[in-house]
């Protein structure tokens, strides 16, 4: 296996994956995600987290400068759950309180967060073209 293949998916094999028509259709009614649902998947897929945990990874992830509320949190991750794109997980900490659900990543998860890092980085490729200084007329 090589090292692409154990950190995820690379830069070409989330390009072909967006573009292939039969998997696009599939991904595509999910696309683009929500701020909330993208902070959620990104925080879940370095490891399986309970709702807690999602609320610090997120912050954190964003410096702070995206903050999910308990509400938000829980609608979201029950409609995750409800598209397969999340799951339970069964890991539990034996330190930690067995009542806490943990979540994570299924692979159509997985598929989706790498189809929508692949959709934003053209929505970012796109700014940079058009936001590209403009030479001054004389």
């Amino acid at each position: 296996m090589g090292s692409s293949e154990k950190k995820g998916l690379d830069f070409d094999t989330r390009i072909t994956l967006y573009r292939n028509p039969s998997m696009n259709e599939e991904i595509k009614q999910f696309l683009p995600l929500s701020p909330a649902a993208l902070h959620i998947l990104l925080a879940l897929a370095g490891e399986d987290l309970h709702g807690y945990g999602i609320m610090l990874e997120v912050a954190r992830q964003s410096a702070g400068q995206y903050k999910l509320g308990p509400g938000t949190l829980y609608d979201n991750l029950e409609k995750l759950l409800e598209q397969g794109i999340v799951e339970e997980s069964r890991q539990k900490s034996l330190a930690e309180d067995s009542r806490r659900r943990y979540y994570k990543l299924t692979r159509f998860g997985h598929r989706l967060l790498a189809a929508e890092i692949t959709r934003l980085e053209g929505v970012v490729r796109q700014a940079r073209t058009h936001l590209r200084p403009r030479p001054e007329r004389a």
